[in-house]
């Protein structure tokens, strides 16, 4: 499964208790209790990816700047609430207060060093706030003591180019029916992480996997590509549109390719936003019509596989589809990912519909 390289964390982490609204910066290696309703039945576990970037000002000091930052804001309270019983609700923090929690973090004195040292290197910036229950408990309920903590790290590279995947088409990542396909989960990514050790099974140097959607009573073919093991997709074809899989309870609302699909759109790429059988992926790859297919997230924006392999009802491989790495619109993809990273850096305008969101330290 793909992972971060060239990691550095904070020393410091932030905690943020939902009953009484109190804060506080301890130390990166402070503890949860071993005896805790989200350790033991993975209640409470639900996470943000949030990219940043810290630069200097005009006048000398420094910024932190994101992009669509309120869409990750709605994206965790959506997490946090179906983490919460009905009489819980009212804890769930409002956009503003989780802004104002981040701001907080990101200011306090203790993170002042690495801030400065990330404003020196222009590095990126990716914030992780995860929820967890800070009781001593046990017992299959709601959390007694939700709490938000928050921790920061700059890094390298995630994922990676060029990679490759495979098909898993055994395995459902979610279930529609209980609404967490579209939510950022622990629950979820257990599955993610069983589906590469899957896919490692048919092609070795796979990273990643791709997964189908939750009916399995339909032929294989008959159904829909969904998303990667812990990335969205998209799928470039030979005709130069890409096509978008349309957001769903099973697909993870990505910021990141709403932000790739605006500058795609400026950039004079069709982008379709449709559903694809497998039986299309599969038949257009025998026939060479897919380009590229890119996973999208938070961490690595935007990887193209140089390969995805197919396979049939029997586990079998039985199509693959190989890069056209000088076809247009794969170009496109790559230039695509650039943009992305210098609108946070100022040395690109931001496309319409995007927001870049910048802070005084």
């Amino acid at each position: 499964m793909a992972g971060f390289e060239g990691i550095k964390w904070a020393d410091f982490q932030s905690r943020y208790l939902l009953q009484g609204k109190s804060f506080a910066m301890v130390p990166m290696a402070d503890k949860v209790p071993a005896v805790s309703r989200s350790i033991h039945y993975g209640l409470c576990l639900a996470f943000e990816g949030i990219r940043y970037f810290v630069g200097p000002t005009e006048d000398g000091g420094l910024h932190i700047q994101f992009l669509n930052l309120h869409k990750n804001l709605q994206r965790f309270r959506r997490s946090i609430s179906f983490n919460l019983g009905a009489a819980q609700q009212a804890m769930v923090p409002s956009e503003e207060e989780l802004e104002a929690m981040i701001l907080h973090y990101l200011r306090s004195p203790e993170l002042s060093e690495f801030i400065h040292d990330m404003g020196k290197s222009g590095g990126q910036g990716y914030l992780r706030p995860f929820t967890v229950d800070e009781s001593q408990s046990i017992g299959v309920t709601f959390p007694e003591n939700p709490s938000i903590r928050m921790v920061t790290c700059t890094y390298d590279r995630y994922m990676g180019e060029p990679f490759s995947g495979v098909v898993v088409p055994h395995l459902v990542r979610a279930v529609a029916a209980n609404g967490t396909g579209n939510l950022k989960l622990g629950v979820n990514y257990l599955l993610s992480v069983k589906a590469v050790d899957e896919a490692r099974s048919i092609l070795p140097e796979a990273s990643s996997a791709l997964f189908l959607d939750d009916r399995l009573d339909l032929p294989l073919r008959d159904r829909r590509v969904t998303e990667w093991d812990s990335s969205c997709c998209l799928i470039a074809l030979a005709s130069g549109a890409v096509v978008k899989i349309p957001e769903s309870p099973l697909i993870l609302p990505s910021v990141t390719i709403q932000g790739i699909c605006a500058i795609l759109h400026e950039a004079g790429v069709g982008v379709e936003e449709r559903d694809m059988t497998y039986g299309e992926l599969i038949a257009r790859a025998e026939a060479g019509e897919i380009a590229a297919i890119a996973s999208i997230g938070t961490a690595g924006i935007l990887n193209r596989a140089q390969r995805l392999v197919m396979v049939d009802e029997n586990n079998a491989p039985c199509a693959e589809m190989r890069a056209q790495t000088e076809h247009p619109v794969y170009q496109a993809l790559g230039r695509a990912r650039q943009t992305y990273w210098e609108i946070y850096q100022d040395k690109a305008p931001v496309p319409k519909g995007m927001v870049l969101q910048s802070y005084l330290i």
